[in-house]
């Protein structure tokens, strides 16, 4: 690292990005991922340098970062790329809430606002709280929540998705897939789907847009409490398949609002 705390930063996952900007320390970042959106001004502010398997790597080097943010194996390529030119990398691989948490209060000490990371990702464990101990007091069974990251093949939910539904007052359809880390781990059929009957579907299709006629157009799910409800929601991607604060915010309001 040329400098700590870092005072240039390339931000290749939303997640990070909307945490610097939560903590003040927006002015730290110089290229962002086109995938940003969180908050508004970023795509304005910042330039865009990659998309989220792809990036451009001399544009990176060029501007002389002293720290890049990756996320997950599906981007160690360009982190083996940027460690070659030299470049810092820290790769998060957040999977969970608790694992937000500490991505949270990890890059602020990074950054040098540990107090201020603290106090936020505690205020996000007051807010989960306060959110599952109004769900707690509903009565009756919880609803069984299908959440669908893709159409075609069918994927369900990650980690963090799992544990908001259950944190919003739900059940999980297919919580034993949602510890995979590859997409491929969690493909359900439309059969596996109607076995488990779920009251409620929850559907971000990871930046397309949800047609949830076409959802309940499916062969045989029109006997589903959830489609013969009326109940299906699209949730958009920003808000609940990045593994930040926008998952644990607006996102985890949207699984509730789902449930309602």
């Amino acid at each position: 690292m040329r400098r700590f705390p870092p005072g240039r930063i390339v931000c290749l996952t939303e997640e990070t990005v909307e945490t610097l900007y939560l903590l003040g320390e927006e002015d730290r970042i110089v290229g962002v991922t086109g995938y940003a959106v969180r908050p508004p001004g970023v795509r304005r502010e910042k330039p865009r340098v990659g998309a989220f398997t792809s990036a451009d790597v001399p544009k990176i080097v060029a501007l002389a970062p002293d720290l890049v943010l990756t996320f997950s194996d599906l981007q160690a390529e360009i982190a083996a790329s940027l460690i070659r030119e030299g470049i810092t990398v820290m790769a998060y691989n957040q999977r969970d809430v608790a694992g937000i948490l500490a991505m949270i209060r990890h890059l602020g000490a990074t950054v040098g606002c540990a107090d201020r990371a603290e106090a936020m990702a505690a205020g996000y464990e007051a807010r989960l709280a306060a959110v599952s101990e109004r769900a707690a007091r509903r009565r009756g069974p919880k609803p069984v929540v299908y959440f669908e990251e893709w159409d075609d093949p069918m994927i369900s939910g990650l980690g963090w998705v799992s544990e908001l539904i259950g944190i919003a007052g739900g059940q999980d359809a297919f919580p034993e897939l949602s510890r995979a880390q590859a997409a491929p781990d969690r493909i359900v059929t439309p059969e596996a789907v109607l076995a488990r009957r779920p009251d409620v579907i929850l559907a971000s299709w990871c930046g397309k847009k949800v047609r949830p006629e076409r959802i309940a157009a499916r062969p045989g799910w029109h006997a589903l409490p959830a489609v013969r409800d009326g109940r299906i929601t699209e949730i958009k991607s920003p808000l609940i398949l990045q593994p930040g604060p926008a998952a644990l915010t607006d996102g985890l309001d949207a699984i509730v609002a789902g449930l309602a």
